[in-house]
């Protein structure tokens, strides 16, 4: 389904009873809520399960760069407003978890549980983003493709799922160029690392534990910095909920309540 928030059109998909509480899903950079289908099932069964493509991602609004996080922030709590939810659990993983924690900062009365997964705080350097800005207006995502594949997932994993690597390559290749650059932007200028040190809601930080991207270092930084947050370790690489689908499901599931 279509909802505007202002003058912007994002896609939005809804699982579940619409009396059951509200989850709502954060999709990483490159990807859209597509990228959840292996927890929909589960997950569906006890919650109302939101999801959206991120600005600049899959078929939402495609706006000019540079994007702040603040703006894709406001984007989560537009989709609420949108459908009259006040408060929602949360789950995203990687640009998804960061969202998480803008919103945990700056609106932690609209969200109970949240579940950060496979994200940092802090993500330098600059130079290397503003080499995958350049490198996409030059090549386009099929620039990117390979090499984000080979950090999203283990070579194991990758020959022992093939159809799911073409999903998954299908699905970085579709992404905007504009949009990719312009979600770097906001994750190259984005610092949180002292902000979530006043978030008092229940986290879980899901961390992977052959993590390239956000490194296990990176999650336990998170996860240090919010009082009482949980952790939970996945054999897994970047894109946890893929590569260990069930347990992932199952962890977050559990922490939900």
């Amino acid at each position: 389904m279509r909802i505007k928030i202002g003058h912007e059109e994002f896609e939005v998909r809804i699982d579940g009873r619409d009396t059951a509480p509200a989850l709502l899903l954060s999709n990483s950079l490159s990807s859209d809520m597509s990228m959840w289908d292996d927890q929909i099932p589960l997950w569906s069964q006890r919650f109302r399960v939101i999801r959206y493509d991120q600005r600049g991602h899959g078929r939402s609004i495609v706006s000019p760069a540079p994007y702040t996080m603040e703006q894709l922030g406001r984007d989560a709590l537009g989709v609420l407003d949108a459908l009259g939810i006040e408060r929602a659990h949360f789950c995203g993983l990687s640009m998804g978890g960061m969202v998480g924690m803008w919103l945990l900062t700056h609106a932690p009365d609209r969200i109970e549980r949240a579940v950060l997964a496979n994200t940092a705080a802090y993500m330098g350097p600059v130079d290397l983003w503003n080499g995958r800005i350049a490198a996409a207006q030059g090549g386009g995502m099929e620039a990117l493709v390979d090499a984000t594949i080979a950090r999203w997932f283990p070579e194991p994993f990758r020959l022992a799922a093939p159809e799911t690597m073409q999903r998954m390559r299908a699905m970085i290749l579709n992404t905007p160029v504009v949009g990719y650059q312009g979600s770097c932007m906001a994750i190259r200028d984005m610092d949180q690392r002292e902000s979530i040190k006043a978030i008092r809601n229940p986290v879980l930080v899901i961390i992977g534990s052959k993590d390239p991207a956000t490194t296990p270092a990176d999650g336990e930084a998170v996860r240090a910095a919010i009082p009482g947050a949980r952790k939970c370790l996945l054999d897994a690489a970047h894109i946890s909920n893929i590569e260990q689908a069930a347990q992932f499901g199952a962890e977050v599931d559990a922490f939900l309540g």
